[in-house]
């Protein structure tokens, strides 16, 4: 009862024959029975003018946003000293050591300046252009962990006003921009109006380093990039301490925002933004609707044609 059935050439009935599932009409013709829900999460491939637009427009965003928040002097200068005193009741109050330390060798700090100017942008998109051309798969998700740690650091500017401490006068740090007149700070000479003073908190020089170190080990396979990826955040924890940018605090602070960026592609991904394929999978063809077969018409009865006079005998 129910069973489709078709009638065959001599006028008896027998049922249809059976329609393939999707499942049974193989990988290459299974149909895509992801929900809208999965579908948004899976890693799709990136497309190149796309993510050129999106990473001027964020960047740019992110500079207006930061340089927009207002700039408390005072307050600033408060949480400055709060922080190194707090550092100094911890032992940890090494920076103005560091500091006078590197500014006595002069090609050493002016290296320093210039890396402190330059390498976080560089390295940065060197790091995305890389995962785009060789880990397609893998880019949305660790993209989402830079675009977050970058949008949550931006609370913090605007919640935690920070004097560097190049500005704290009275501590007598050097401000080795200033003092041997390199280029590059949009926080020390000429560009020094183009930019927050006191947006120290956390530093974003930690926070984008450490995310290209941390992509570089997780992803690349050369013992030597590896070892080269840790060591990134590292020089770059000595260069922001040394030209007297950030406290060791405010490196803790970036470390905490890409903790936050980390989590939330967690979430959305289901694992680690390493541990999802190198390459988009292709997406799986859809299958159209079974054409019902056809049932031959039956041939038609003969006709019995009445003989002519010609034909009587």
């Amino acid at each position: 009862m129910g069973d489709t059935t078709v009638r065959t050439l001599e006028g008896r009935e027998a049922p249809a024959p059976p329609v393939e599932s999707p499942i049974e009409q193989g990988p290459d013709r299974a149909t895509d029975s992801r929900t809208p829900w999965q579908r948004m999460r899976a890693p799709r491939r990136p497309r190149i003018w796309f993510e050129i637009l999106l990473i001027a427009v964020s960047y740019w965003t992110y500079s207006l946003i930061r340089n927009a928040v207002p700039e408390q002097k005072a307050e600033a200068l408060r949480n400055a000293d709060w922080i190194w005193r707090a550092e100094q009741t911890l032992g940890i109050a090494v920076e103005k050591t560091v500091n006078h330390a590197v500014d006595s060798v002069t090609w050493l700090i002016v290296g320093m300046n210039y890396y402190y100017a330059t390498l976080h942008f560089i390295v940065t998109i060197g790091v995305l252009v890389w995962l785009y051309r060789w880990h397609p798969g893998r880019y949305a998700a660790t993209r989402l962990v830079l675009f977050s740690t970058t949008g949550i650091a931006l609370l913090g500017y605007y919640l935690y006003p920070l004097a560097p401490p190049r500005l704290m006068t009275s501590e007598k740090f050097i401000d080795t921009v200033l003092v041997h007149h390199t280029w590059g700070s949009m926080a020390s000479g000429d560009l020094k109006n183009m930019s927050n003073q006191y947006a120290a908190m956390p530093s974003m020089h930690i926070g984008w380093s450490l995310w290209c170190g941390l992509v570089i080990f997780a992803v690349a396979k050369a013992p030597w990039a590896r070892i080269l990826g840790l060591l990134y955040p590292t020089a770059t924890l000595v260069v922001i301490v040394a030209t007297a940018n950030h406290f060791w605090l405010d490196a803790v602070g970036g470390m905490i925002c890409l903790a936050f960026g980390y989590a939330l592609a967690y979430v959305w991904y289901g694992t680690l933004p390493h541990r999802l394929p190198r390459h988009v999978a292709p997406r799986p063809a859809a299958v159209p609707p079974p054409v019902p077969a056809e049932v031959p018409a039956p041939a038609p009865a003969p006709v019995e044609v009445p003989p002519t006079a010609a034909s009587r005998p």
